[in-house]
């Protein structure tokens, strides 16, 4: 798991979607996709419930979403520190 992961799993579930999420944070679409589905599989646990129109969290994603922030929080704190 990547602190970069974490980042685009956050967009993307702030967003609830990919695409405007890969608008907020600069990067192709396919980028934010294939970390999404690294991070599934790291995890072992699906994290968006996908169709075409729509994108919504599923029950993993809840509960991954608050750590997920208070970990970026942390990295962010940790950098700012130094």
């Amino acid at each position: 798991m990547e602190l970069r992961h974490l980042e685009y799993f956050v967009a993307v579930a702030e967003e609830l979607s990919f695409t405007r999420a890969s608008r907020r944070l600069h990067v192709v679409q396919s980028g934010v996709s294939s970390a999404i589905q690294g991070l599934e599989r790291d995890l072992g646990a699906a994290l968006f419930e996908r169709d075409r129109h729509r994108v919504a969290l599923t029950d993993a994603g809840k509960a991954l979403l608050p750590e997920a922030r208070a970990t970026l929080a942390a990295a962010q704190a940790a950098r700012d520190v130094v």
